[in-house]
């Protein structure tokens, strides 16, 4: 189980046909239509060469690039005022 949820995290796409797949071949295979289950067991075999053809072990590996921060750091800002509960509004 722990690998089938890797496997779903890092290619969903593919992990998500993969499994419309083998539905599709096991309601063919139980309720005897071989169209249904040829075109399940096609739709895995298609996903899995998909899988395979992007397979990260067939591309050059790039260096990582230093992340990007959107905001300063917190020592540049000056510290928010602290609440104080005891001010509270009157209610309208």
């Amino acid at each position: 189980m722990l690998m089938f949820k890797s496997a779903y995290r890092r290619e969903p796409i593919v992990s998500f046909i993969i499994t419309v797949g083998v539905v599709d071949a096991i309601i063919g295979g139980v309720g005897a239509s071989w169209s249904l289950l040829s075109f399940g067991l096609g739709t895995v075999g298609v996903a899995v060469a998909v899988r395979w053809w992007q397979s990260p072990g067939s591309k050059v590996e790039s260096p990582e690039a230093a992340p990007e921060y959107y905001l300063p750091s917190s020592s540049s800002r000056p510290p928010l005022p602290m609440l104080n509960p005891k001010h509270k509004r009157p209610p309208y």
